[in-house]
């Protein structure tokens, strides 16, 4: 039977192997210190968190997250450790994020076997200022561990929290481990709304147990609906859930317009109104029903949504996580198997008398042949799993629209200049090794929330292997094309206008399909003069519509003010960059998406490393695509590496200028 723990109380563990899983209202970080009979922490080297998640017999997540699971093993931990205390703590507040507990849910932690059976649960309650908290304490006593519900909350933070165990380094360390979170935030893709009830995905697979690169799944036996974890909320780890700024999941509404300024000829959309009244229920299936006993047939567009757009998108992102799920629950399996059979190993060894002869012989065999069994079904189970999804995403792939389709999808043939903005861009595909005949588009929610980075660096990826540092840069820039003439084409007539600085020239053939169709909104800026001139008008404009919006006055911005959202490309930064070229590419990057300003890096992080530490605020704060296949980016449930494929267009296709001369001649016809 479950104990429900209050503060102070303690309960005995009956087994060694555990996992703490954690469910908070918001993105923290979870970590774990170990302590002395005194409950002494004598080095940061006793001390769990993102940036060193691995301790012997612990391992905690390696980023922020909704959801945590920990993973123990009681039997390894050193005999010098008497005390093993879960650490829960907000991100560094960006000042948009949450800055204490009192301000979230409580926070909700539980320990379970690895099957999943409960043994103890606690829910944090009476936090206020605290930033921090010492949720559990797992301790020694007489040879046995027991688990205690501490609720210890300390209002200035991780530092003050580790100075109380006394580690002499706690506002260091505190300081390295919510650097290494934000460093996460490069490698972040936005997270899907929260699904209601009524859109649940069924059935489920099992929910895995943590591993090397396993960092929030929805934990079982936690009170109410748990949000989805989020490393990648484009606020970052500190920013609000998942669902604050996304319009259009369940719930949510279709974005609505400020008031237009006089003489601009178009609204200002900046803002996310959130729908109040309930989601729908998923449409009816069209398919004929399955047989009995065979699993339903998919149908594109069943998610729960309020247009055949949201329901598509809820699909995709249903998709997503099932496939993170289902993979994960397989790897635990196995690795699970694999440790189950060196144990056993071991003890054959152990033991004199079965170390040699056929009675050891036997002994292995008969390991290697369980080993074999736990692996055979697991991998059974996950090939029936992954055979529904690989189904599912034959007939939702045919079904997506142009914002959601690849390059060759027949959907761009039928191509016409939209009257209304998509939910959501497909910015390329991912897929796990484990499952490499199926492709989940990468989609992101529009407006963009933060800006792109198209890395021309070498990375190391398979993908780029045979590719030199000037191949990089041509690849990546025609990335960075094709992403700009996707989201030139999902936007209605005169809705989206697109910048671009070339200070040296260098990217004049991959932006032909861009100048030639006459998309943009004037020639590529070149030179140090053009930077600074394209760069000082989008600065200004940001600054006139902050202030506008600040003060209710949206009627009273200039009225030859172009009130479409903006992106500005950036190739081969940071030549033609100044100091405060600099300062102004950084404010753009920080302030611009609210606004309606985006950025599009096209770098290489090393070629700008002289400017040191201050450029790497820019670097998290946009997200990190390439321009070749790379496993940089996560799932915000699991944390896999998920391999991300480009979304290139088609070698001979003229897909690209077709759609282009539509989206030119669609802009002529409204500036009439």
């Amino acid at each position: 039977m479950t104990a429900e723990l209050v503060r102070g109380q303690n309960h005995p563990l009956p087994q060694a192997r555990l996992e703490i899983r954690v469910s908070a209202g918001t993105p923290v970080v979870a970590g774990a210190t170990l302590g002395d009979e005194n409950g002494k922490v004598h080095g940061v080297e006793w001390v769990a968190h993102p940036g060193a998640p691995v301790l012997p017999g612990l391992e905690v997540s390696k980023q922020a997250a909704a959801d945590h699971r920990l993973a123990v093993d009681l039997e390894a931990v050193p005999d010098a450790v008497h005390r093993v205390s879960v650490l829960l703590a907000l991100p560094a507040a960006d000042g948009r994020g949450p800055v204490r507990f009192g301000a979230v849910a409580a926070p909700f932690v539980a320990v379970t076997g690895l099957d999943g059976t409960e043994v103890a649960s606690y829910t944090i309650t009476g936090l206020e200022a605290e930033s921090a908290v010492v949720a559990l304490e797992l301790y020694r006593r007489q040879g046995a561990w027991k688990v205690r519900a501490v609720g210890q909350g300390y209002a200035g933070g991780l530092a003050e929290l580790l100075a109380d165990q006394d580690l002499p380094q706690a506002h260091q360390l505190a300081g390295s481990i919510h650097e290494a979170v934000a460093r996460g935030l490069a490698r972040s893709v936005p997270a899907p709304p929260q699904r209601t009830a009524d859109g649940d995905r069924s059935p489920q697979p099992a929910a895995p147990a943590p591993g090397p690169d396993h960092g929030a799944t929805a934990p079982q036996g936690a009170p109410g609906p748990v949000p989805p974890a989020s490393p990648y909320d484009p606020h970052g780890a500190a920013g609000p859930g998942p669902q604050s700024e996304y319009p259009g999941g369940p719930g949510a509404a279709d974005p609505a317009s400020q008031p237009s300024p006089a003489g601009s000829g178009g609204p200002i959309d900046y803002s996310h109104p959130r729908r109040q009244n309930a989601a729908p229920p998923p449409p009816p299936p069209t398919a004929p029903p399955a047989e009995p006993g065979q699993p339903a047939r998919p149908v594109a567009g069943d998610a729960t949504g309020w247009s055949m757009d949201e329901r598509l998108y809820n699909q995709v992102w249903g998709m997503f996580e099932d496939l993170a799920r289902t993979t994960a629950a397989y790897r635990s399996a196995v690795d699970f198997a694999e440790s189950r059979m060196e144990k056993e190993l071991d003890q054959v060894l152990s033991d004199p008398r079965s170390r040699i002869g056929g009675q050891g012989d036997a002994a292995r065999e008969a390991a290697r042949a369980r080993h074999g069994q736990l692996v055979a079904r697991a991998r059974e189970a996950f090939d029936r799993d992954l055979a529904q999804l690989i189904a599912e995403a034959d007939v939702v792939e045919p079904a997506l629209p142009p914002a959601y389709a690849r390059w060759d999808n027949p959907a761009w043939h039928a191509y016409r200049v939209p009257m209304e903005i998509p939910m959501a861009l497909r910015l390329g595909d991912l897929h796990l090794p484990e499952a490499d005949r199926i492709r989940i588009p990468m989609l992101v929610r529009l407006p963009l929330e933060r800006g792109l980075w198209i890395d021309s660096g070498r990375s190391g990826s398979p993908g780029d292997t045979f590719a030199d540092s000037h191949d990089m840069r041509r690849l990546a820039l025609e990335t960075a094309v094709a992403h700009a003439a996707r989201l030139l084409a999902v936007y209605p007539a005169g809705e989206f206008t697109v910048h671009v600085i070339d200070p040296a020239g260098s990217g004049a053939q991959a932006l032909a399909p861009l100048v030639q169709t006459g998309v943009l909104a004037a020639p590529p800026a070149l030179g140090a003069a053009g930077t600074a001139d394209v760069l000082a008008r989008l600065t200004q404009r940001v600054d006139l519509v902050q202030m506008a919006l600040r003060g209710g006055a949206a009627d009273s911005l200039p009225p030859g003010l172009d009130t479409a959202q903006q992106l500005l490309v950036v190739n081969d930064f940071p030549h033609g960059f100044d100091d405060r070229a600099v300062n102004q590419l950084r404010y753009l990057a920080d302030e611009g998406p609210a606004v309606g300003v985006h950025l599009m890096m096209v770098a290489d992080r090393e070629e700008s490393a002289g400017y040191g530490p201050l450029l790497d605020p820019l670097w998290r704060s946009l997200l990190r695509l390439t321009p070749v296949a790379d496993d940089h980016l996560a799932d915000p449930w699991v944390g896999h590496a998920w391999t991300y494929e480009p979304p290139l267009v088609p070698p001979g296709s003229q897909v690209l200028q077709q759609v282009l001369t539509q989206v030119a001649a669609a802009r002529r016809s409204w500036d009439r």
